[in-house]
């Protein structure tokens, strides 16, 4: 569905050199600090920024051979992106109708009914829940294969966040072969949605795992002093030194759980991932 062979980005101060790969019927969330390169990945893949080296593919074709039938094939929700304000869903419906050959006005219509959209107010005057729902339903109206979503549920209280995570999975269950680009900074979002996790940092991508496996062998250990100086760290991915001793990230759970019997061990989180890859000691 997605390939990106090795693009490269620089604007001075800040560069970026990504590969990833999105196959048909995945849904892969993006992760990392503000300022890590999720949303330049993200622009370059819809080519809203041109890379300065390196490849992208998507459906199997290069940026300068994808048709407009291809790009009907995608969906699109930005944080920061929408209608004019002036406008209402019905003017919305109108533009729709023109902008996407299959796009499902009762699909739509019914999507707003069940999100609680208002169909005739003034989108100025939607609250923040509801100018996200309508990113959403108007990213799935015209059945895309391929969804990027940028931050589809940042700031939202936990009610919205869940009907929009509900719609997601629905709009998936209709077809095994949708895929999905995600990045959020909310872990448990992307932990009940997501079937594997980059991890950006600083312009690269510094692991790719599946969700799963993150949330059953990842894990955090907490060992005093003398205890990490017995430590085998052969299975350490980075370590933090704290007052009591150290706090240490891991892959492999079990191993530790079964040959040091008492140490302290905590489940790992995408949160876990976050803040132990990127700002421990690698």
């Amino acid at each position: 569905m997605v390939l990106i062979n090795d693009i490269v980005k620089d604007y001075g101060d800040f560069h970026l050199n990504v590969s990833l790969e999105l196959p048909d019927g995945r849904v892969s969330g993006l992760v990392g600090k503000n300022g890590s390169g999720k949303s330049t990945t993200i622009k370059l893949i819809l080519g809203l920024v041109k890379p300065d080296a390196g490849s992208i593919e998507v459906f199997g074709k290069t940026s300068g051979q994808i048709s407009a039938q291809d790009k009907q094939n995608i969906g699109v929700a930005l944080s920061n992106s929408g209608f004019n304000s002036n406008l209402n869903v019905k003017d919305v419906i109108c533009i729709l109708r023109k902008m996407y050959s299959e796009f499902d006005e009762d699909y739509f219509r019914q999507g707003c009914s069940r999100m609680r959209v208002p169909l005739d107010k003034q989108i100025k005057s939607f609250s923040t829940g509801m100018k996200a729902k309508l990113r959403v339903l108007v990213a799935i109206s015209h059945k895309a294969k391929l969804l990027i979503m940028d931050e589809p549920t940042a700031g939202l209280d936990v009610e919205a966040r869940t009907n929009i995570l509900d719609m997601l999975r629905d709009y998936l269950s209709e077809d095994e072969e949708r895929s999905v680009i995600i990045t959020s900074h909310i872990s448990t979002d992307l932990e009940g949605i997501c079937d594997d996790i980059y991890l950006i940092h600083d312009g690269r991508i510094i692991l790719h795992e599946d969700t799963d496996r993150i949330l059953d062998n990842y894990a955090v250990l907490k060992v005093d002093e003398k205890m990490y100086n017995k430590l085998d760290k052969s299975h350490i991915l980075s370590e933090k030194k704290e007052k009591f001793g150290y706090v240490c990230f891991t892959d492999e759970r079990q191993y530790y759980s079964e040959n040091y019997p008492g140490i302290v061990i905590e489940n790992g989180s995408i949160d876990d991932l976050i803040i132990m890859m990127t700002g421990g000691r690698e």
